[in-house]
């Protein structure tokens, strides 16, 4: 059984990485796919809406489909998709080819990041200590890898579908072969009173309970998307540096942000994990702070150096409260919670930007910061309560531990 789990758990680490690459590949060519398909500057913005408005869908749906299929077949079938979905937005050449693969693309990576995470979740109950934030460290590198890849294309004006076959000819059927030891570890609803399973699955209990951290999840992708979207422009126009130094600050985020989420279970298990939320949003709101702050191009980059280490930890630790706030219906939990990600995403650019344009975009980044600052306000909904290590519940016994999607 520990070998199941070993294999279960290395396997669900490499789907995130290969989200997490196939993520970063779409995202940082969107120049280059605007030119090939002639989008036109005011019709992108409903293309890149569209992606998060769909996988929010997906993330719904898969609410529903997880009563009858386990969240592991979600994974193996909708990981294949994306990735395939991701090859046809490079290889089209109309623009009804490229709506077709961005619906296809949102819809499934909204099931894809729900079902994760729900194997992620349960996991960790299984394992007995705190090991989501590993996972999150794992889609982190793939975005490096990604990134990276993305740059090389970039740099040697590779066409789209030149950069993307060779990913997804590896990755599509590494993640099918790996598919193959997930492990289902269960929601062990015994571990939970008959109260508790009860308000997990009742709707309106679960929105009013789950609320905190919904707001937390969307604070911290206004904050992710902050600096994805606006670090080079504001690094670029704000603070006077070069368009090759303005290219830098979202790499060292990435880099921190790997760093971070690679010693945060550690940070979980010694300190908890209230305590390890309210240090990620002090330091967060610390990085927004210099960034708004900087009197030049160096000391911004400090600010987004601080994002990366303090937004790292807040997303994977939302989703392990959820898991232990709702034990006898924590994927039902986590699919909502997921939405969220999505409304982050959706509002963090476009607010900033209008701020930046109506007043000025040092102080749009005081606005993410205060955002930031009010998951100290919630921090109190991470506390694992009846848990002794961080994780979840008390370690279920081996005879709880679902079978693995291939049946071990």
């Amino acid at each position: 059984m520990t070998d199941v789990l070993r294999r279960g758990r290395a396997s669900l680490a490499f789907s995130f990485f290969a989200q997490g690459a196939a993520f970063a590949l779409l995202v940082t060519r969107i120049p280059a796919i605007q030119d090939r398909y002639g989008v036109s500057d005011a019709l992108l913005p409903v293309f890149l809406a569209a992606v998060p408005v769909l996988a929010g869908v997906g993330s719904v749906t898969t609410e529903q489909l997880v009563k009858r299929v386990r969240p592991s077949r979600l994974l193996r079938w909708s990981q294949p998709v994306v990735l395939l979905a991701l090859l046809g937005v490079g290889a089209g050449g109309h623009m009804a080819e490229l709506a077709v693969a961005l619906a296809a693309f949102g819809l499934t990576v909204g099931a894809l990041d729900a079902s994760m995470n729900m194997l992620g979740v349960s996991l960790q109950r299984t394992y007995g200590r705190s090991i989501m934030l590993g996972f999150h460290a794992a889609y982190s590198l793939g975005g490096i890898v990604g990134a990276s890849l993305a740059w090389v294309g970039a740099h040697w004006h590779l066409a789209l579908w030149v950069s993307y076959v060779p990913v997804v000819a590896v990755l599509l059927p590494a993640v099918l072969v790996g598919s193959r030891w997930y492990v289902d570890a269960g929601s062990a609803p015994e571990a939970a009173t008959a109260g508790e399973v009860r308000e997990g699955e009742a709707g309106a209990v679960v929105f009013r309970l789950l609320l905190p951290l919904c707001l937390v999840m969307t604070f911290a992708y206004i904050g992710d998307s902050t600096v994805s979207n606006w670090s080079a422009k504001y690094l670029q126009d704000t603070l006077g540096s070069s368009e090759q130094l303005a290219t830098v600050p979202y790499n060292v985020y990435m880099v921190t942000t790997l760093l971070g989420r690679s010693i945060g279970d550690f940070g979980v298990r010694r300190f908890g994990a209230v305590a390890v939320v309210r240090l990620g949003a002090l330091v967060a709101a610390l990085g927004f702070a210099v960034v708004a702050g900087a009197p030049g191009a160096w000391v911004g980059m400090l600010g987004f150096t601080l994002l990366g280490l303090g937004l790292c930890v807040l997303v994977p630790q939302t989703f392990a409260a959820a898991g232990r706030l709702f034990p006898g219906a924590s994927d039902a939990a986590i699919a909502r919670l997921n939405i969220f990600n999505y409304v982050g995403f959706l509002i963090g650019s476009p607010l900033v930007g209008a701020l930046g344009d109506a007043w000025n975009y040092r102080g749009a980044m005081l606005v993410p910061m205060a955002l930031v600052l009010v998951t100290l306000v919630y921090a109190r909904s991470f506390k694992p309560g009846q848990d002794r290590y961080g994780g979840g519940h008390e370690r279920p016994r081996t005879a709880d531990v679902g079978r693995g999607s291939n049946g071990l």
